[in-house]
Protein backbone atom coordinates (compact mmCIF):
# COMPACT_ATOMS: atom_id res chain seq x y z
CA UNK A 1 0.00 0.00 0.00
CA UNK A 2 0.79 3.95 -0.31
CA UNK A 3 3.25 3.22 -3.56
CA UNK A 4 4.00 6.59 -4.08
CA UNK A 5 4.60 8.20 -0.33
CA UNK A 6 8.19 8.50 0.82
CA UNK A 7 10.39 8.09 3.73
CA UNK A 8 12.68 10.56 5.67
CA UNK A 9 15.95 10.41 5.82
CA UNK A 10 17.28 13.23 7.14
CA UNK A 11 16.25 15.91 9.52
CA UNK A 12 13.61 18.32 8.34
CA UNK A 13 13.30 21.71 8.60
CA UNK A 14 9.49 22.45 8.09
CA UNK A 15 10.35 26.36 8.82
CA UNK A 16 12.27 26.57 5.14
CA UNK A 17 8.97 25.22 2.97
CA UNK A 18 6.50 26.60 1.16
CA UNK A 19 3.58 26.62 2.86
CA UNK A 20 1.61 24.74 0.15
CA UNK A 21 4.61 23.24 -1.78
CA UNK A 22 4.71 19.75 0.46
CA UNK A 23 1.12 19.26 -0.59
CA UNK A 24 0.84 20.29 -4.22
CA UNK A 25 3.75 17.93 -4.53
CA UNK A 26 2.06 14.90 -2.67
CA UNK A 27 -0.99 15.07 -4.22
CA UNK A 28 0.46 15.08 -7.76
CA UNK A 29 2.59 12.16 -7.49
CA UNK A 30 0.57 9.99 -4.99
CA UNK A 31 -2.63 10.21 -6.83
CA UNK A 32 -0.96 8.71 -9.97
CA UNK A 33 -0.91 5.76 -8.09
CA UNK A 34 -4.06 5.40 -5.79
CA UNK A 35 -6.38 7.29 -3.66
CA UNK A 36 -4.70 10.53 -2.67
CA UNK A 37 -3.89 9.53 1.31
CA UNK A 38 -4.82 12.43 3.14
CA UNK A 39 -2.41 13.05 6.16
CA UNK A 40 -5.07 12.73 9.06
CA UNK A 41 -5.84 8.83 8.14
CA UNK A 42 -2.84 7.77 10.25
CA UNK A 43 -1.24 9.10 13.26
CA UNK A 44 2.03 10.95 12.71
CA UNK A 45 4.56 7.86 14.38
CA UNK A 46 2.88 5.56 11.63
CA UNK A 47 3.76 7.86 8.84
CA UNK A 48 7.36 8.38 10.36
CA UNK A 49 8.60 5.00 11.49
CA UNK A 50 6.55 3.08 9.21
CA UNK A 51 4.76 3.92 6.09
CA UNK A 52 6.98 6.50 4.86
CA UNK A 53 10.03 4.58 5.20
CA UNK A 54 9.14 1.67 3.27
CA UNK A 55 7.04 4.04 0.48
CA UNK A 56 10.77 5.32 -0.27
CA UNK A 57 11.34 1.74 -0.77
CA UNK A 58 9.17 1.93 -3.64
CA UNK A 59 11.01 4.83 -5.27
CA UNK A 60 14.09 3.65 -5.33
CA UNK A 61 15.34 5.67 -2.10
CA UNK A 62 17.26 3.17 0.17
CA UNK A 63 19.71 3.85 3.03
CA UNK A 64 21.81 0.98 1.67
CA UNK A 65 22.14 -1.93 -0.88
CA UNK A 66 21.55 -4.46 1.54
CA UNK A 67 17.99 -3.02 2.35
CA UNK A 68 16.73 -3.75 -1.16
CA UNK A 69 18.28 -7.08 -1.84
CA UNK A 70 16.49 -7.86 2.19
CA UNK A 71 13.24 -7.04 0.34
CA UNK A 72 14.14 -9.30 -3.51
CA UNK A 73 12.60 -12.22 -2.18
CA UNK A 74 14.25 -15.47 -3.62
CA UNK A 75 12.76 -17.74 -6.15
CA UNK A 76 10.24 -14.67 -7.28
CA UNK A 77 10.71 -13.11 -10.65
CA UNK A 78 13.46 -10.90 -10.31
CA UNK A 79 12.50 -8.39 -13.00
CA UNK A 80 9.30 -7.85 -11.54
CA UNK A 81 10.11 -7.02 -7.81
CA UNK A 82 13.06 -5.23 -9.28
CA UNK A 83 10.19 -2.89 -11.02
CA UNK A 84 8.41 -2.60 -7.36
CA UNK A 85 11.84 -1.36 -5.78
CA UNK A 86 14.08 0.55 -8.44
CA UNK A 87 17.37 0.92 -7.84
CA UNK A 88 17.59 4.76 -9.14
CA UNK A 89 15.62 6.92 -6.90
CA UNK A 90 12.38 8.58 -9.27
CA UNK A 91 12.13 11.19 -7.74
CA UNK A 92 14.96 14.30 -6.67
CA UNK A 93 15.74 14.18 -2.70
CA UNK A 94 14.23 18.39 -2.40
CA UNK A 95 10.75 17.27 -3.42
CA UNK A 96 10.93 14.18 -1.62
CA UNK A 97 11.65 15.63 1.59
CA UNK A 98 9.19 18.65 0.93
CA UNK A 99 6.15 15.45 0.58
CA UNK A 100 7.66 14.04 3.92
CA UNK A 101 7.21 17.17 5.77
CA UNK A 102 3.98 17.83 4.23
CA UNK A 103 2.58 14.58 5.80
CA UNK A 104 4.43 15.00 9.52
CA UNK A 105 3.64 18.22 9.75
CA UNK A 106 -0.16 17.60 8.91
CA UNK A 107 -0.90 14.03 10.16
CA UNK A 108 -2.18 14.03 13.92
CA UNK A 109 -0.48 12.46 16.84
CA UNK A 110 -3.15 10.05 17.45
CA UNK A 111 -6.60 8.85 15.35
CA UNK A 112 -10.01 9.48 16.86
CA UNK A 113 -11.91 6.29 19.02
CA UNK A 114 -14.72 5.50 16.94
CA UNK A 115 -18.07 4.72 19.28
CA UNK A 116 -20.44 1.53 18.94
CA UNK A 117 -23.00 0.72 20.95
CA UNK A 118 -22.70 -1.95 23.36
CA UNK A 119 -23.16 -5.79 22.17
CA UNK A 120 -26.05 -7.39 23.22
CA UNK A 121 -26.95 -11.01 23.57
CA UNK A 122 -27.42 -13.08 20.24
CA UNK A 123 -30.61 -15.13 21.02
CA UNK A 124 -31.13 -15.92 17.22
CA UNK A 125 -27.98 -18.47 17.22
CA UNK A 126 -27.16 -21.15 19.05
CA UNK A 127 -23.16 -21.43 19.22
CA UNK A 128 -22.19 -25.45 18.37
CA UNK A 129 -18.50 -26.66 18.01
CA UNK A 130 -17.62 -30.20 16.58
CA UNK A 131 -15.64 -32.24 19.52
CA UNK A 132 -12.32 -32.69 17.36
CA UNK A 133 -9.71 -29.96 18.55
CA UNK A 134 -6.91 -28.63 16.46
CA UNK A 135 -3.34 -27.86 17.82
CA UNK A 136 -3.54 -24.43 16.44
CA UNK A 137 -6.43 -23.76 14.09
CA UNK A 138 -5.79 -22.14 10.71
CA UNK A 139 -9.39 -21.52 8.87
CA UNK A 140 -8.54 -20.15 5.40
CA UNK A 141 -12.00 -21.41 4.42
CA UNK A 142 -14.99 -22.23 5.72
CA UNK A 143 -18.16 -23.26 3.79
CA UNK A 144 -22.07 -25.01 3.69
CA UNK A 145 -21.96 -28.21 1.42
CA UNK A 146 -24.48 -28.80 -0.60
CA UNK A 147 -25.89 -32.10 0.95
CA UNK A 148 -25.58 -30.57 4.23
CA UNK A 149 -22.39 -30.14 6.40
CA UNK A 150 -19.14 -28.38 6.28
CA UNK A 151 -16.06 -28.46 4.54
CA UNK A 152 -13.00 -27.22 6.07
CA UNK A 153 -9.77 -25.50 4.65
CA UNK A 154 -6.97 -25.19 7.36
CA UNK A 155 -3.19 -24.34 6.53
CA UNK A 156 -1.77 -25.61 9.39
CA UNK A 157 -3.04 -29.08 8.96
CA UNK A 158 -3.10 -28.68 4.72
CA UNK A 159 -5.81 -30.21 4.84
CA UNK A 160 -9.51 -30.14 3.20
CA UNK A 161 -12.00 -31.58 5.44
CA UNK A 162 -15.52 -32.73 5.32
CA UNK A 163 -17.91 -32.42 8.19
CA UNK A 164 -21.65 -34.08 8.68
CA UNK A 165 -24.72 -31.98 9.99
CA UNK A 166 -23.44 -33.31 13.45
CA UNK A 167 -19.88 -31.71 13.11
CA UNK A 168 -18.49 -35.31 13.30
CA UNK A 169 -15.34 -35.62 10.70
CA UNK A 170 -16.20 -37.49 7.81
CA UNK A 171 -13.17 -37.38 5.41
CA UNK A 172 -10.00 -35.16 5.19
CA UNK A 173 -7.13 -35.23 2.34
CA UNK A 174 -4.23 -33.73 2.30
CA UNK A 175 -3.94 -30.79 -0.47
CA UNK A 176 -1.42 -28.28 0.28
CA UNK A 177 -1.27 -24.99 2.44
CA UNK A 178 -4.51 -22.86 2.16
CA UNK A 179 -7.36 -24.18 0.70
CA UNK A 180 -9.68 -21.13 0.33
CA UNK A 181 -12.47 -21.85 -2.22
CA UNK A 182 -14.18 -25.22 -2.98
CA UNK A 183 -16.27 -25.08 -6.47
CA UNK A 184 -19.03 -27.75 -6.91
CA UNK A 185 -20.01 -27.86 -10.71
CA UNK A 186 -21.69 -31.09 -10.24
CA UNK A 187 -18.84 -33.25 -11.95
CA UNK A 188 -16.34 -32.41 -9.92
CA UNK A 189 -14.74 -30.33 -6.98
CA UNK A 190 -12.46 -27.32 -8.58
CA UNK A 191 -10.30 -26.73 -4.90
CA UNK A 192 -8.19 -23.17 -4.86
CA UNK A 193 -5.16 -23.54 -3.12
CA UNK A 194 -2.64 -20.85 -2.03
CA UNK A 195 -0.09 -22.90 -2.01
CA UNK A 196 1.84 -20.56 1.05
CA UNK A 197 -0.62 -18.61 3.62
CA UNK A 198 2.04 -15.99 4.55
CA UNK A 199 2.10 -12.88 2.11
CA UNK A 200 4.81 -13.92 -1.01
CA UNK A 201 4.86 -12.88 -4.96
CA UNK A 202 6.30 -17.57 -5.36
CA UNK A 203 3.92 -18.99 -7.77
CA UNK A 204 2.85 -21.76 -6.05
CA UNK A 205 -0.81 -21.55 -6.09
CA UNK A 206 -3.25 -24.45 -7.88
CA UNK A 207 -6.45 -25.27 -8.87
CA UNK A 208 -7.51 -28.82 -8.30
CA UNK A 209 -10.09 -30.83 -9.63
CA UNK A 210 -11.43 -33.62 -7.67
CA UNK A 211 -13.88 -35.52 -9.60
CA UNK A 212 -16.98 -36.90 -7.41
CA UNK A 213 -16.93 -39.96 -8.91
CA UNK A 214 -14.01 -42.27 -9.74
CA UNK A 215 -11.13 -40.81 -11.02
CA UNK A 216 -8.23 -39.34 -8.96
CA UNK A 217 -7.55 -35.63 -7.75
CA UNK A 218 -5.84 -33.52 -11.03
CA UNK A 219 -3.93 -29.73 -11.25
CA UNK A 220 -6.19 -27.73 -13.76
CA UNK A 221 -3.83 -24.51 -13.37
CA UNK A 222 -0.35 -24.35 -11.35
CA UNK A 223 2.26 -21.42 -10.25
CA UNK A 224 -0.76 -19.38 -9.30
CA UNK A 225 0.96 -16.45 -7.46
CA UNK A 226 -1.05 -16.90 -3.90
CA UNK A 227 -4.74 -17.15 -5.34
CA UNK A 228 -7.29 -16.12 -3.05
CA UNK A 229 -10.64 -16.38 -4.67
CA UNK A 230 -12.14 -17.20 -8.35
CA UNK A 231 -14.87 -17.15 -9.90
CA UNK A 232 -16.28 -20.26 -12.61
CA UNK A 233 -18.21 -19.24 -15.50
CA UNK A 234 -18.04 -19.41 -19.46
CA UNK A 235 -16.34 -16.04 -20.53
CA UNK A 236 -16.42 -16.64 -24.19
CA UNK A 237 -19.57 -18.03 -24.95
CA UNK A 238 -17.79 -21.50 -26.10
CA UNK A 239 -19.39 -24.12 -23.88
CA UNK A 240 -17.46 -24.99 -21.46
CA UNK A 241 -16.30 -23.15 -17.98
CA UNK A 242 -13.61 -20.88 -17.40
CA UNK A 243 -12.05 -19.18 -14.72
CA UNK A 244 -11.22 -15.87 -13.30
CA UNK A 245 -8.45 -15.97 -10.38
CA UNK A 246 -7.50 -14.05 -8.25
CA UNK A 247 -3.67 -13.82 -7.67
CA UNK A 248 -3.36 -11.75 -4.53
CA UNK A 249 0.26 -11.82 -4.71
CA UNK A 250 2.49 -9.65 -2.13
CA UNK A 251 4.12 -6.73 -3.83
CA UNK A 252 3.16 -8.23 -7.41
CA UNK A 253 0.11 -10.07 -8.37
CA UNK A 254 -2.70 -10.42 -11.44
CA UNK A 255 -5.94 -11.01 -12.28
CA UNK A 256 -6.35 -13.46 -15.02
CA UNK A 257 -9.30 -15.25 -16.91
CA UNK A 258 -8.03 -18.85 -18.06
CA UNK A 259 -10.42 -19.94 -21.11
CA UNK A 260 -10.73 -23.55 -21.12
CA UNK A 261 -9.85 -25.03 -24.78
CA UNK A 262 -11.44 -28.42 -25.78
CA UNK A 263 -8.72 -30.68 -24.51
CA UNK A 264 -9.31 -29.11 -20.70
CA UNK A 265 -6.43 -27.38 -20.92
CA UNK A 266 -6.21 -23.26 -20.01
CA UNK A 267 -5.16 -20.30 -21.81
CA UNK A 268 -4.74 -17.47 -19.59
CA UNK A 269 -5.51 -14.03 -20.31
CA UNK A 270 -4.50 -11.23 -18.36
CA UNK A 271 -6.93 -8.62 -16.87
CA UNK A 272 -4.94 -6.69 -14.53
CA UNK A 273 -0.72 -6.85 -13.36
CA UNK A 274 -1.26 -5.55 -9.77
CA UNK A 275 -1.10 -7.28 -6.55
CA UNK A 276 -4.12 -7.44 -4.03
CA UNK A 277 -7.46 -9.27 -6.09
CA UNK A 278 -9.01 -10.25 -3.37
CA UNK A 279 -12.65 -11.38 -4.63
CA UNK A 280 -14.13 -12.00 -8.38
CA UNK A 281 -17.52 -12.40 -9.02
CA UNK A 282 -18.81 -13.18 -12.58
CA UNK A 283 -21.85 -11.53 -13.65
CA UNK A 284 -23.67 -10.25 -17.10
CA UNK A 285 -23.18 -6.53 -15.66
CA UNK A 286 -25.13 -4.79 -18.23
CA UNK A 287 -27.24 -7.30 -20.05
CA UNK A 288 -25.72 -7.95 -23.17
CA UNK A 289 -25.58 -11.57 -22.28
CA UNK A 290 -21.39 -11.75 -21.87
CA UNK A 291 -20.32 -12.81 -18.47
CA UNK A 292 -18.88 -9.55 -17.23
CA UNK A 293 -16.44 -9.25 -13.75
CA UNK A 294 -16.47 -7.13 -10.97
CA UNK A 295 -13.25 -7.38 -8.73
CA UNK A 296 -12.22 -6.03 -5.48
CA UNK A 297 -8.19 -5.02 -5.43
CA UNK A 298 -7.01 -4.55 -1.58
CA UNK A 299 -3.57 -3.31 -2.31
CA UNK A 300 -1.94 0.10 -3.20
CA UNK A 301 -5.00 0.52 -5.38
CA UNK A 302 -7.57 -0.24 -3.45
CA UNK A 303 -10.99 0.03 -5.14
CA UNK A 304 -14.00 -1.83 -7.11
CA UNK A 305 -13.33 -2.69 -10.76
CA UNK A 306 -15.27 -3.99 -13.47
CA UNK A 307 -14.15 -5.92 -16.73
CA UNK A 308 -16.95 -5.27 -19.07
CA UNK A 309 -16.67 -8.73 -21.66
CA UNK A 310 -16.05 -7.19 -25.40
CA UNK A 311 -16.43 -10.80 -27.05
CA UNK A 312 -13.37 -12.34 -28.80
CA UNK A 313 -11.49 -12.93 -25.26
CA UNK A 314 -11.49 -9.13 -24.57
CA UNK A 315 -12.56 -6.87 -21.62
CA UNK A 316 -12.76 -2.88 -21.18
CA UNK A 317 -11.78 -1.66 -17.24
CA UNK A 318 -14.05 0.37 -15.75
CA UNK A 319 -13.79 1.82 -12.25
CA UNK A 320 -16.69 1.35 -9.55
CA UNK A 321 -15.23 2.77 -6.24
CA UNK A 322 -11.97 3.75 -5.20
CA UNK A 323 -10.78 3.60 -1.67
CA UNK A 324 -7.69 5.32 0.59
CA UNK A 325 -4.59 2.83 0.57
CA UNK A 326 -4.63 3.18 4.16
CA UNK A 327 -8.81 1.79 4.42
CA UNK A 328 -7.21 -1.94 4.29
CA UNK A 329 -9.93 -3.18 2.38
CA UNK A 330 -11.05 -7.04 2.79
CA UNK A 331 -14.16 -8.04 1.01
CA UNK A 332 -17.19 -7.52 -0.76
CA UNK A 333 -20.36 -8.97 -1.57
CA UNK A 334 -23.42 -8.64 -4.31
CA UNK A 335 -26.45 -8.59 -3.03
CA UNK A 336 -29.39 -6.39 -3.55
CA UNK A 337 -29.99 -5.07 -0.17
CA UNK A 338 -33.13 -2.75 -1.32
CA UNK A 339 -34.97 -4.87 -3.47
CA UNK A 340 -34.94 -3.53 -6.13
CA UNK A 341 -33.80 -5.61 -8.93
CA UNK A 342 -30.16 -4.46 -9.14
CA UNK A 343 -27.03 -6.00 -7.12
CA UNK A 344 -25.59 -3.44 -4.39
CA UNK A 345 -21.83 -3.91 -2.53
CA UNK A 346 -21.40 -4.96 0.98
CA UNK A 347 -17.91 -4.19 1.82
CA UNK A 348 -15.64 -4.53 4.49
CA UNK A 349 -12.39 -2.94 5.18
CA UNK A 350 -10.29 -3.81 8.35
CA UNK A 351 -6.94 -5.31 7.06
CA UNK A 352 -4.40 -4.09 9.91
CA UNK A 353 -1.47 -6.18 9.13
CA UNK A 354 0.98 -4.28 7.06
CA UNK A 355 1.81 -2.32 9.76
CA UNK A 356 1.94 -2.76 13.43
CA UNK A 357 -1.83 -2.43 14.07
CA UNK A 358 -3.67 0.80 14.32
CA UNK A 359 -7.50 1.36 15.50
CA UNK A 360 -8.73 3.54 12.36
CA UNK A 361 -12.34 4.78 12.83
CA UNK A 362 -12.63 4.35 9.12
CA UNK A 363 -12.89 0.60 9.76
CA UNK A 364 -15.73 -1.40 9.46
CA UNK A 365 -18.63 -2.29 7.22
CA UNK A 366 -20.19 -0.41 4.17
CA UNK A 367 -23.51 -0.96 1.86
CA UNK A 368 -22.77 1.11 -1.80
CA UNK A 369 -26.33 1.13 -3.17
CA UNK A 370 -26.81 0.12 -6.93
CA UNK A 371 -28.25 3.47 -8.92
CA UNK A 372 -27.71 2.41 -12.44
CA UNK A 373 -25.91 4.98 -14.65
CA UNK A 374 -25.42 7.29 -11.11
CA UNK A 375 -22.80 4.32 -9.86
CA UNK A 376 -22.82 2.74 -6.39
CA UNK A 377 -23.62 5.71 -3.56
CA UNK A 378 -22.99 4.44 0.55
CA UNK A 379 -26.17 4.39 2.26
CA UNK A 380 -24.67 2.50 5.60
CA UNK A 381 -21.34 2.63 7.78
CA UNK A 382 -20.86 0.98 10.84
CA UNK A 383 -17.95 1.47 12.32
CA UNK A 384 -16.47 -1.71 13.26
CA UNK A 385 -12.14 -1.86 14.01
CA UNK A 386 -10.39 -4.81 11.57
CA UNK A 387 -13.87 -6.11 10.00
CA UNK A 388 -12.92 -8.42 7.62
CA UNK A 389 -16.37 -9.72 5.96
CA UNK A 390 -20.02 -9.13 5.79
CA UNK A 391 -22.83 -11.62 4.90
CA UNK A 392 -26.20 -9.46 4.00
CA UNK A 393 -29.34 -12.06 4.58
CA UNK A 394 -32.74 -12.26 6.43
CA UNK A 395 -31.44 -14.19 9.21
CA UNK A 396 -34.39 -13.51 11.42
CA UNK A 397 -36.88 -13.47 8.65
CA UNK A 398 -38.88 -10.80 9.57
CA UNK A 399 -38.58 -9.24 5.63
CA UNK A 400 -35.83 -7.05 5.90
CA UNK A 401 -32.18 -7.42 5.41
CA UNK A 402 -29.51 -8.23 8.79
CA UNK A 403 -25.67 -8.39 8.58
CA UNK A 404 -23.40 -10.78 10.25
CA UNK A 405 -19.69 -9.68 10.23
CA UNK A 406 -16.25 -10.73 11.53
CA UNK A 407 -13.20 -8.46 12.30
CA UNK A 408 -9.67 -10.09 12.13
CA UNK A 409 -8.09 -7.29 14.04
CA UNK A 410 -10.96 -5.83 16.64
CA UNK A 411 -10.04 -3.74 19.80
CA UNK A 412 -8.05 -6.50 21.63
CA UNK A 413 -8.77 -4.07 25.15
CA UNK A 414 -11.67 -2.17 25.23
CA UNK A 415 -14.13 -4.88 23.14
CA UNK A 416 -12.71 -8.04 22.44
CA UNK A 417 -16.12 -9.01 21.87
CA UNK A 418 -16.42 -7.66 18.93
CA UNK A 419 -14.68 -10.53 16.60
CA UNK A 420 -18.43 -11.60 15.49
CA UNK A 421 -20.88 -8.67 15.18
CA UNK A 422 -24.76 -9.78 14.45
CA UNK A 423 -26.16 -6.25 13.17
CA UNK A 424 -29.78 -7.02 13.56
CA UNK A 425 -32.23 -4.66 11.26
CA UNK A 426 -35.31 -3.16 13.38
CA UNK A 427 -36.35 -1.16 10.27
CA UNK A 428 -35.05 1.14 8.54
CA UNK A 429 -31.80 0.29 8.72
CA UNK A 430 -31.57 0.82 12.55
CA UNK A 431 -29.35 -1.96 13.46
CA UNK A 432 -29.16 -3.73 16.92
CA UNK A 433 -25.45 -5.03 17.37
CA UNK A 434 -25.34 -8.89 18.99
CA UNK A 435 -22.71 -11.48 19.93
CA UNK A 436 -22.54 -14.73 20.97
CA UNK A 437 -20.94 -16.27 24.54
CA UNK A 438 -17.78 -17.69 23.48
CA UNK A 439 -17.34 -15.40 21.18
CA UNK A 440 -13.54 -14.73 22.23
CA UNK A 441 -12.55 -18.80 21.80
CA UNK A 442 -11.50 -18.11 18.44
CA UNK A 443 -9.92 -15.08 16.16
CA UNK A 444 -12.63 -14.81 13.69
CA UNK A 445 -11.36 -14.32 10.11
CA UNK A 446 -13.15 -16.19 7.52
CA UNK A 447 -17.15 -16.92 7.35
CA UNK A 448 -19.99 -18.73 5.54
CA UNK A 449 -23.94 -18.65 5.06
CA UNK A 450 -26.18 -21.78 4.46
CA UNK A 451 -28.36 -24.26 5.77
CA UNK A 452 -26.41 -26.65 7.72
CA UNK A 453 -29.14 -29.51 8.49
CA UNK A 454 -31.92 -28.41 6.17
CA UNK A 455 -34.75 -26.98 8.02
CA UNK A 456 -35.05 -23.66 6.04
CA UNK A 457 -33.28 -21.41 7.49
CA UNK A 458 -29.42 -19.93 7.15
CA UNK A 459 -26.88 -21.05 10.12
CA UNK A 460 -23.60 -19.35 9.98
CA UNK A 461 -20.28 -20.94 10.06
CA UNK A 462 -16.87 -19.17 10.90
CA UNK A 463 -13.59 -19.98 10.95
CA UNK A 464 -11.00 -19.39 13.16
CA UNK A 465 -6.93 -18.20 12.88
CA UNK A 466 -4.32 -17.97 15.09
CA UNK A 467 -2.40 -14.80 15.07
CA UNK A 468 -0.69 -13.05 17.99
CA UNK A 469 -1.95 -9.75 18.95
CA UNK A 470 -0.75 -6.78 19.90
CA UNK A 471 -1.37 -5.80 22.12
CA UNK A 472 -1.19 -9.30 23.95
CA UNK A 473 -3.48 -9.96 26.66
CA UNK A 474 -3.65 -13.42 26.52
CA UNK A 475 -5.60 -14.07 23.19
CA UNK A 476 -3.18 -16.32 21.80
CA UNK A 477 -3.23 -18.77 25.07
CA UNK A 478 -7.10 -18.67 25.39
CA UNK A 479 -6.94 -19.13 21.44
CA UNK A 480 -4.77 -22.54 21.53
CA UNK A 481 -6.46 -23.89 25.01
CA UNK A 482 -9.85 -23.90 23.17
CA UNK A 483 -8.34 -25.37 20.21
CA UNK A 484 -12.23 -24.58 17.68
CA UNK A 485 -11.24 -25.84 14.03
CA UNK A 486 -14.92 -23.69 13.04
CA UNK A 487 -17.85 -23.02 14.72
CA UNK A 488 -21.57 -23.25 13.96
CA UNK A 489 -24.17 -20.02 14.57
CA UNK A 490 -27.27 -22.18 14.45
CA UNK A 491 -30.32 -20.68 13.49
CA UNK A 492 -33.10 -20.99 15.51
CA UNK A 493 -35.63 -19.28 13.53
CA UNK A 494 -36.94 -22.20 12.00
CA UNK A 495 -36.96 -24.29 15.44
Amino acid sequence: MFKCIFFIASVLVFAALPPDEGERLARSRCSTCHVFPEPGLLPKAMWRDHVLPHMGYFLGRFPNDSVRLSLLEKNVDVGKLEAVYPMEPNINGIDWEKITAFYLKNAPEKLEANTTDSLLSLFLFQPRIPVEKFAIPSATMVAFRRDGGVMLGDANTQRLAWYDPNLKLEKAGRLGEGVVQCHDNGQALNILVMGQFSPTDKPLGQLIRLPHQGARAEVLLDSLQRPVNAAFADFNNDGLEDVAVCEFGRWTGALRVFFQKTDGTYTPHLLRATPGATRVYARDLNRDGLVDMMTLFAQGDEGIYQYINLGNGKFREETVLRFPPSWGSSSFRLFDVDADGMEDIVYTCGDNADYPPVLKPYHGVRIYLNKGKKGYQQSYFYPMHGAYDAIPADFDQDGDIDLAAVSFFPDWENQPRSGFVYLENTGNWKMRPRTFDGVENGRWMVMDAGDLEGDGDLDLVLGPLCMDTKPNHGQMERWLRAGVPFLILENLSAK
